[in-house]
């Protein structure tokens, strides 16, 4: 069973990736260009603020240093497709959304491994598992990058095959999204028990703070309420297949405790962001 998590779970991340390459086109990331002020303070929310962010919660609602470290994982990984499809349903600029998940895509195979390593050795101390950078960075390639690249190359080649499978790889892939959720919880029953009171509010505060921080920054800067939905929703919504799937190869084992903080994340990330939608919504 073991074997076939371990092996399952990359895998289930690379098919979640690769239906996001799907809904990728080559001038998506001209987006870049066309909004670079909008795209730069995107990136500035998701590469700096939401991990800084994380660390101060994590100051306030102190909790055990495994789950430390796990919060502090997803808080390093991007937005994902359930970010791109919110911000559509919030009336936000799908082309920023789309944009700024790609790239922050790409660059977090480079930063993770990184900021990983840091945040063990911070909050583990000597407790804290050996992390090979290059390696995780090596995985993260091929889970991350490679998948998304053959979606987009796919659509661009093929359009009309991918026009057909399109909607069944969409369900798939949120189907298995919801599986690996409820995976990493039930893994980590006891532990999950144990820490709920503390976890559960840290979560539900970050996702909340940096909602607000990215519709801010937005407004400071003078963007397009559009363009600050996406910044948002980005900020505030993050990959939580991508957290539980680093969470277990830097334990070496899947659905680790690392990875329990993306499981609560991946449920509670919908009711908060669910009514802050709806808020949106109505000041159309």
């Amino acid at each position: 069973m073991d074997i076939l998590l371990n092996l399952g779970l990359p895998l289930v991340l690379a098919f979640i990736m690769f239906s996001l390459g799907l809904g990728l086109t080559v001038a998506d990331f001209a987006q870049v260009a066309r909004a670079p002020k909008a795209f730069a303070i995107g990136a500035l929310a998701q590469l700096v603020l939401l991990p800084l962010v994380a660390f101060l919660v994590l100051l306030a609602f102190p909790v055990e240093s495994a789950l430390a470290v796990g919060v502090m994982i997803l808080a390093f990984c991007p937005g994902g497709v359930t970010s791109n499809m919110l911000t559509r349903l919030a009336g936000g600029s799908v082309a920023l959304s789309i944009s700024l998940t790609a790239v922050i895509s790409l660059v977090s195979a480079l930063t993770v491994p990184l900021l990983v390593a840091w945040a063990a050795g911070y909050f583990e101390g000597a407790a804290a598992p050996e992390i090979n950078v290059a390696s995780l960075a090596v995985a993260m390639f091929l889970i991350t990058i490679l998948p998304v690249a053959l979606g987009l190359l796919l659509r661009h080649f093929r359009p009309a095959a991918t026009a057909d499978i399109e909607p069944f790889v969409f369900r798939a892939a949120a189907a298995l999204f919801v599986l690996i959720v409820l995976a990493a919880v039930v893994a980590n029953w006891t532990l999950f028990i144990e820490n709920l009171a503390s976890l559960g509010p840290l979560l539900v505060a970050l996702n909340l703070l940096l909602l607000g921080i990215g519709m801010a920054l937005a407004r400071v800067a003078g963007l397009q309420r559009k363009e600050g939905i996406a910044i948002s929703i980005e900020a505030g919504v993050q990959n939580a297949t991508l957290g539980i799937t680093v969470g277990s190869l830097i334990a070496g084992e899947a659905l680790s405790s690392y990875a329990l903080p993306s499981g609560v994340y991946g449920i509670t990330m919908y009711l908060v962001t669910l009514p802050v939608i709806f808020l949106m919504l109505r000041r159309v």
